[in-house]
C-alpha cells in the first residue's frame, strides 16, 4: 500500500481535467491517506460508478465530510509545515465538486489497486508501454511535487531557527533579571542551571541548521533534475510538432507546461531567499540557482504557431510566439518580438554559439509584434498576423542542389524582464525550418525537402542536419502518415501499396522480393528521375494524394480504390475474375490519373485486362468518378465480386432532364465505350498502358446526350454527339441552340 500513497502526493497541483491523464491515478496526500485510512476503508466506494447517476450525492457528501475534517485537522495541528499541506489540500479538494462522482470513481479504483497489489504485489504494477526508438521523457510532477515539501522544510527549519533563537535570548535575559533579584547567594547554582538549558538549546539550534542547510542543498539538487525534465520535454514538444506536419499525433496543450515552468521560477526565487537568510554566504549555491533561472527564462519562449515551411516570396502568412513565463514579466515596457529570416549556416551558429545574426538572408515585411497577456485563457503570444517574405537572398549552391533543397528557418529575438529580476534577459527561438519559393511551380519540389527533413531528422541535431539514406521501413511509415493526414482518412496504405512503391522508388519489377532491409536515398526520393518518366517518385506520389484529396476522398475511405498496385500484381488478381470486375489503381505513367482496370472478353473467346485512359483532376472536376463508373456498362463487379451499383449508387450525382426552357436545352455528359472503328487525332486519342492486351479501350468520351422539341406535344429526338464535338473540358452548361444545330449531324436522312 506504501508505492501507491507515495504516487498519491499529486493531488495538492491536480485539476479535476487531469485525473484521466493519470497513471496510476492520484488519491490523497500520504500524510491524508494516514489521517483518514480506516475511515476510508469503511466508505461504500465500490458502488460508485460513472453511469449511476443516484451515486452523485452520496459522492458530494464524502467529499464534503474529507475537506471538513481536513480543515478541521489543520487547525489543531501545531506543526507549521503539516498545517500548510492540510489546508493546501483541503483548498485544492474544493476543486472537484463539481466531480464529486469522478473523484469517487477515481478512490475506488485506488482502493483496487491496493488491494491486488496486497495479494499479490507483482500483479499491480503499471503496464510498461513499448519502448519507442524516438520516445521523449514525459512531465514528472511527482518530482515538483517532492521539490515543494524539500522548500517547506527549508522555511519550517528556518522559522524554528528563529523561534529558538528568540527564546535563547528571553531566557538570557530572564536568568539575569533573576540573578539581579536573588542576589549572590544562588549565584552557583544559577550558572550551572543557565548553563546547561542554554548547551541544550544551542545543540537543538546547531542540529536545525544543519538539517536546514542540507535540505537546502539537496532542493536545490531536486530543482536541478525538475527543470532538466522540463526543458527536455519543452524540446520533445518542439520535436512532436515538427513532426505533426507529416501527419504524427500531436497534442498542442502547452498549459501543463506553462505552469510547470511558473511553478520551478517560483520555487528557484523561494530557494535564493533561504540562500540569502542562512546568515553565512553560500555563494556556489547562488551561483547554480542563478544559473537555472537563466535557463528557464530563455527556455520558455515556444513558436506556439509555426510559419508554413513553404513560403513564397509576397504571400503573406501567420505565426505565432508564446511564452510561457508571461504572467511573471515585469510591468512597464511593452515587449517587442522581431523577427528575421536565417540560413541553415547562421542557425547553426547561434545554436552553437547563441550569438544572434546581424545579416538577413531575406528581407521579411511585418515583422515585429507585442508580447501581449490574455487573461481569459492565461497566455502570453506575440501574433504576426501578415508577415511576408519580400525577397530572398540564395547561399552559393553545391553541385546539383537546387534552389528548393535550400532551407532557411525565422529567427525571434527580444528582450524581456522578469518581476524580481533586475537585470532583462536577451531570448531567441527559431522556427522549424523552411523552403523559400518564388513560383508555384516550385512547391511540390519544396515539399519533398520539407518532409524528408521532418520526417528523418534527429531531436538534438546540428540545424538542420538530415541523413542521406534512410531505411525503407522508416519511409513507408512517412508516406503513410502524410497520405493518411493529407487526405485526412483513417483508411491507410496497406502492404501491397507499399510493396507497389518499394518497385517504383527501387526500380524492382513486379512481385520482388523483400525491400525491409533497403534503404531509400534522397535522390531517388526526389531528385532522380523515374525510370521512362520525366518525374521524380515524389512528384507522381504528390500527384496520387493531390488527387485522392480532392476528388477521391470518400471512394478511398470507403475502400473502393485499390490504389498503388503493380501490372502484374493486377494480372494476377483479375485473371480468373469474371468478365466485368474491375478495381481502380492509380497511374504509374501520368501524375494525378486513376485508372480502371477490368476484365473483358477478347476476340478468340478468351479474357483480356482492359484499362481504361486515366482520369486527371480536370477529368474528374467535370464529372465525378462514381458517374463514369456508372456510364460504363462494362463494368459490374468491384474487387473481388461487389456488384457496381451495390457501392457506387450513392456517388451518382445525374439528375432527371428538364424540359427546355428559355430557348436553351439540357446538357448531360457520359463517359461510352469507342467502338471498333473508332479513331481520332485528338488529345483525347484512347491509349492503355497495356498495348499489347487491349488494341480496343473503354476511352472516357464526354458526348453530347439531350431531347429537344420544338413545341410541347412535337415528339422529342434523343442524339449524341461525337467526341470530336464535345471533349473534356466542356461542362454541363447552357447551350445556344442555333449554334448547336450548325454543328450537329443530321438527325434524318
Amino acid at each position: 500500500m506504501a508505492q501507491w500513497d507515495m504516487m498519491s502526493k499529486l493531488l495538492p497541483y491536480m485539476t479535476p481535467e487531469s485525473i484521466d491523464n493519470l497513471y496510476p491515478p492520484a488519491t490523497f496526500p500520504i500524510h491524508v491517506r494516514y489521517l483518514l485510512a480506516d475511515w476510508i476503508e469503511k466508505q461504500r466506494w465500490d458502488d460508485f460508478e460513472l453511469e449511476k447517476a443516484d451515486q452523485v450525492l452520496p459522492a458530494k457528501a464524502l467529499l464534503d465530510q474529507i475537506i471538513n475534517y481536513l480543515k478541521k485537522k489543520a487547525v489543531l495541528d501545531t506543526n507549521v509545515v503539516e498545517k500548510m499541506r492540510l489546508n493546501h489540500t483541503s483548498s485544492n479538494m474544493e476543486m472537484f465538486r463539481q466531480h464529486a462522482l469522478k473523484f469517487g470513481v477515481m478512490i475506488r479504483d485506488i482502493l483496487r489497486k491496493e488491494r491486488l497489489f496486497i495479494n499479490n504485489p507483482a500483479a499491480a504494477k503499471p503496464p510498461q508501454s513499448p519502448s519507442r526508438e524516438l520516445a521523449m521523457p514525459a512531465p514528472s510532477m511527482f518530482n515538483v511535487d517532492d521539490l515543494v515539501y524539500k522548500v517547506l522544510y527549508v522555511q519550517d527549519c528556518r522559522q524554528k531557527i528563529h523561534q529558538l533563537q528568540e527564546d535563547l535570548n528571553l531566557e538570557g535575559q530572564n536568568f539575569e533579571s533573576f540573578e539581579s533579584l536573588q542576589g549572590s547567594t544562588l549565584h552557583n547554582g544559577m550558572d550551572e542551571q543557565k548553563t546547561d538549558l542554554q548547551k541544550q538549546r544551542e545543540f537543538k539550534l546547531k542540529n536545525i541548521a544543519m538539517n536546514r542547510l542540507q535540505l537546502l542543498q539537496e532542493a536545490v539538487e531536486c530543482l536541478v533534475h525538475c527543470q532538466a525534465s522540463l526543458i527536455s520535454r519543452l524540446k520533445a514538444w518542439r520535436w512532436e510538432q515538427h513532426q505533426a506536419s507529416i501527419g504524427h499525433p500531436f497534442d498542442d496543450n502547452l498549459s501543463p507546461l506553462q505552469t510547470w515552468c511558473e511553478q520551478l521560477l517560483d520555487l528557484n526565487g523561494k530557494l535564493r531567499q533561504e540562500g540569502m537568510l542562512t546568515g553565512t554566504p553560500i555563494p556556489e549555491l547562488q551561483k547554480k540557482l542563478a544559473g537555472l533561472q537563466q535557463a528557464l527564462i530563455k527556455s520558455s519562449l515556444i513558436v506556439d504557431r509555426q510559419p508554413p515551411q513553404v513560403i513564397k516570396t509576397q504571400s503573406k502568412f501567420p505565426t505565432t510566439v508564446r511564452y510561457l513565463l508571461g504572467e511573471k514579466v515585469a510591468p512597464g515596457k511593452p515587449v517587442m518580438l522581431k523577427a528575421q529570416i536565417i540560413t541553415e549556416a547562421q542557425a547553426r551558429s547561434l545554436t552553437q554559439l547563441g550569438t544572434i545574426p546581424s545579416d538577413n538572408a531575406g528581407e521579411l515585411i511585418n515583422n515585429t509584434a507585442i508580447l501581449e497577456n490574455n487573461s481569459t485563457n492565461k497566455t502570453t503570444c506575440a501574433t504576426f498576423r501578415n508577415m511576408s517574405v519580400r525577397k530572398i537572398k540564395r547561399a552559393d549552391r553545391k553541385g546539383t542542389e537546387s534552389v528548393t533543397e535550400e532551407k532557411f528557418a525565422i529567427l525571434f529575438s527580444t528582450e524581456i524582464t522578469i518581476t524580481g529580476c533586475e537585470t532583462p534577459f536577451k531570448i531567441q527561438i527559431i522556427s522549424v525550418p523552411v523552403v523559400v519559393i518564388v513560383h508555384g511551380s516550385q512547391e511540390i519540389n519544396a515539399m519533398a525537402t520539407v518532409i524528408w527533413d521532418c520526417a528523418f531528422s534527429e531531436p538534438d541535431r546540428i540545424p538542420f542536419v538530415v541523413p542521406d539514406r534512410v531505411p525503407w521501413n522508416l519511409m513507408c511509415v512517412t508516406l503513410n502518415s502524410k497520405f493518411m493526414s493529407e487526405v485526412q482518412t483513417q483508411h491507410c496504405l496497406n502492404q501491397y501499396n507499399l510493396h507497389f512503391l518499394a518497385q517504383k522508388i527501387f526500380d524492382q519489377p513486379d512481385l520482388a522480393g523483400e525491400f525491409s532491409k533497403m534503404t531509400v536515398s534522397w535522390a531517388q526520393f526526389n531528385k532522380e528521375v523515374l525510370p521512362g518518366r520525366q518525374f521524380t517518385f515524389w512528384q507522381w506520389f504528390e500527384g496520387a494524394m493531390e488527387l485522392t484529396k480532392k476528388h477521391l476522398k470518400a471512394y478511398w475511405s470507403e475502400g473502393v480504390i485499390f490504389g498503388f498496385i503493380g501490372k502484374q500484381h493486377l494480372h494476377l488478381i483479375l485473371k480468373e475474375r469474371p468478365n466485368g470486375t474491375f478495381l481502380l489503381r492509380f497511374s504509374d505513367s501520368e501524375i494525378g490519373g486513376v485508372t480502371i482496370a477490368y476484365v473483358a472478353a477478347n476476340e478468340h473467346g478468351g479474357q483480356k485486362i482492359q484499362n481504361i485512359q486515366p482520369f486527371s483532376k480536370k477529368d474528374l472536376e467535370i464529372r465525378c468518378l462514381g458517374n463514369r463508373i456508372g456510364d460504363i456498362e462494362n463494368l459490374a463487379f468491384l474487387y473481388p465480386d461487389t456488384p457496381k451499383r451495390g457501392i457506387f449508387e450513392k456517388y451518382y450525382t445525374d439528375k432527371p432532364l428538364l424540359s427546355p426552357e428559355g430557348g436553351y436545352i439540357p446538357v448531360r455528359l457520359q463517359t461510352v465505350e469507342a467502338g471498333p472503328g473508332f479513331t481520332n487525332n485528338s488529345s483525347m486519342t484512347p491509349r492503355s498502358e497495356f498495348q499489347e492486351m487491349s488494341p480496343q479501350l473503354m476511352t472516357p468520351l464526354q458526348p453530347f446526350q439531350g431531347t429537344f422539341g420544338a413545341e410541347s406535344g412535337q415528339p422529342a429526338f434523343v442524339f449524341s454527339g461525337s467526341n470530336s464535338l464535345f471533349s473534356q473540358e466542356m461542362a454541363p452548361m447552357d447551350v445556344d441552340l442555333e449554334d448547336l444545330l450548325e454543328d450537329l449531324p443530321p438527325l434524318w436522312p
